[in-house]
């Protein structure tokens, strides 16, 4: 697997009632959540990623720092994208950053693991409830 760093993927989304705070229970505006930016910065950093994967692996989430830094209103879209920074063993670092129509909106860094899907799930499977 040859992971390019500097690879950059984009997702974007309207914001509307699914994804304001006041319907995530992050607030009580009806202004884009940040679960959801960052919901919409995790997707851009896995569809970036996916192409570099082999059969049988995907990738999970594992840290995320992010700022918030402007609201943006419903009828608006937000563009999230991720950037390939490094590479460490199964980790992959990713700049992250998303901008809505009138500037950025919010910046930071993710991280995520390269699991081998089948695994990952029987792991899971041996938790009890």
């Amino acid at each position: 697997m040859n992971i390019k760093i500097g690879t950059i993927n984009k997702q974007q989304a309207t914001v509307d009632q699914t994804n304001i705070a006041s319907t995530l229970a992050s607030g009580d505006l009806a202004v884009f959540a940040t679960p959801s930016m960052i919901a919409l910065m995790e997707h851009a950093a896995h569809s970036c990623l996916a192409g570099f994967l082999e059969e049988g692996q995907s990738s999970v989430g594992t840290r995320v720092d992010v700022a918030h830094t402007a609201a943006t209103p419903m009828g608006m879209r937000v563009t999230a994208y991720a950037e390939i920074v490094g590479t460490e063993g199964k980790r992959v670092d990713f700049k992250v950053w998303a901008e809505d129509g009138c500037g950025l909106i919010g910046e930071g860094t993710h991280s995520r693991v390269i699991i081998n899907r089948e695994r990952f799930m029987e792991k899971i499977g041996i938790k009890k409830m």
